[in-house]
């Protein structure tokens, strides 16, 4: 029973914190994604997918209705937004000493332990 309610916790932390970032997505739009896309020579059109690994994939996370194929969207997320964005701290520290995108780093592997592990017994689908 301890590793379903581990599995809840890292399914609930997780898909908390990354549908936060979606619900941002969802008032303020994906324009700047876009943007950064197209300076990439990549469509603008898929910063959509955003919604989709930030609002879609963390609701699957926490709900344990397909969390396996909710954590590899958000994996897929997350890569996008370390090529996008972060590819320049990715060597990096912060002011603090800690590395640059661990906040990122944290939502990529702990997405990769969900996929992995699957939701737990604690779930709508839980296995």
């Amino acid at each position: 029973m301890s590793n379903d309610i581990g599995r809840l916790v890292l399914r609930l932390v997780l898909g908390i914190c990354i549908l936060l970032h979606g619900i941002a997505k969802l008032t303020g739009g994906v324009g700047g994604i876009s943007g950064m896309l197209a300076s990439k020579g990549l469509p603008g059109v898929l910063a959509y997918g955003a919604y989709v690994g930030e609002v879609i994939a963390p609701l699957l996370i926490i709900l344990g209705f397909y969390s396996r194929i909710g954590a590899w969207l958000v994996v897929v997320n997350m890569l996008f937004a370390l090529l996008l964005a972060h590819m320049g701290e990715i060597a990096s520290l912060n002011a603090q000493g800690g590395w640059a995108i661990e906040l990122q780093a944290m939502f990529l592997f702990s997405a990769v332990a969900v996929a992995l592990i699957g939701p737990g017994k604690i779930a709508i689908n839980g296995r």
